[in-house]
């Protein structure tokens, strides 16, 4: 019998082949190198900066930044009761935004999952994502005509004669205004808008994961629709909810444009963040209405794991 042909890799490229074919673990280590440097680098150092920034202080007489470590930026954040309400009317709205586009995105995401098939299930699709499509500050701005004063709405309200129950409801503290585009009930509006495709399509995943004998066997045993709903597609669609909740919360708890064009003088983090960063020139007070979000969205998270929503994703 012959001897067997060798053939050994001639150019560096076939050597560098070879090698990375009998070590694996090489070629995935170099994969990731770039992004992993990428991650590490510029988005954990840049929270890191952040992180520290938050722990300097502004000098009151030369308004320069003092770089020593102090808890003065901090208990200025805590203590000071704009800064409270800044933080208590962001994460109450966000909060409100996530709750009220659920609401309105699950039985949207239930028909698209259980009765949308073929050309209706793409009709759905395009309308759920064509909205991401557009531009953003033109969306916005549209809806600040749509609710202004002599928008659209006010419009169509006065021809059906209902001019006075919107006149009504501005009139009403905290939530009314002048107009709607100026007014919290205007940036919640616009809020659930702009989020809105976020919470449909994890929700509608999570819905087409859930059999539909499950919720044949819970009619055949005598389940009301609403015993159906509560105790079966609730509790299985939830990881779709909380991982819907992520996006819509996490999107308005660190806007600043929707609330700069549609809504009152009153500052959200966001505008906080932008006033205090540019305007006032207060980068610690910044970074530390900054690290509140992050704060907020960790613990956020980790309450979402437990519930299995990324599992939806």
């Amino acid at each position: 019998m012959s001897d067997a042909i060798i053939i050994r890799p001639s150019g560096f490229g076939d050597r560098l082949s070879d090698v990375l074919w009998r070590r694996p673990t090489l070629l995935i280590g170099l994969m990731l190198a770039a992004p992993v440097l990428w991650l590490g680098v510029v988005y954990v150092g840049s929270l890191v900066a952040l992180l520290v920034q938050s722990f300097f202080s502004i000098d009151e007489f030369t308004g320069l930044i003092n770089r020593q470590f102090t808890l003065k930026t901090y208990r200025e954040l805590f203590t000071s009761p704009a800064n409270l309400d800044i933080i208590l009317r962001t994460v109450l709205t966000a909060a409100c935004v996530t709750i009220a586009s659920a609401m309105i995105a699950f039985p949207i995401a239930y028909y698209a999952a259980r009765y949308a098939r073929g050309r209706w299930k793409a009709l759905f699709y395009l309308g759920v994502m064509l909205p991401l499509w557009s531009s953003y500050l033109v969306k916005i701005y549209a809806w600040k005509l749509i609710l202004a004063k002599e928008g659209i709405l006010s419009w169509l309200l006065d021809k059906l004669y209902l001019n006075w129950l919107l006149e009504a409801y501005l009139s009403l503290p905290l939530i009314g205004g002048n107009s709607l585009s100026v007014s919290y009930t205007g940036t919640f509006i616009v809020f659930v808008y702009v989020w809105m495709p976020f919470m449909i399509l994890p929700i509608q995943a999570a819905l087409e994961r859930v059999p539909s004998s499950m919720l044949d066997a819970s009619s055949d045993l005598g389940a009301h629709p609403a015993q159906t709903f509560r105790h079966v597609l609730l509790p299985l669609a939830l990881p779709g909810v909380v991982a819907g909740s992520i996006f819509t919360f996490s999107l308005t708890l660190g806007d600043y444009i929707i609330p700069q064009i549609i809504g009152s003088s009153r500052l959200f983090i966001g505008q906080a963040v932008y006033a205090h960063q540019g305007t006032a020139g207060n980068i610690p007070l910044a970074a530390a209405f900054t690290v509140v979000p992050i704060v907020i969205m960790g613990f956020y998270l980790w309450m979402a794991k437990r519930q299995g929503a990324f599992d939806a994703l």
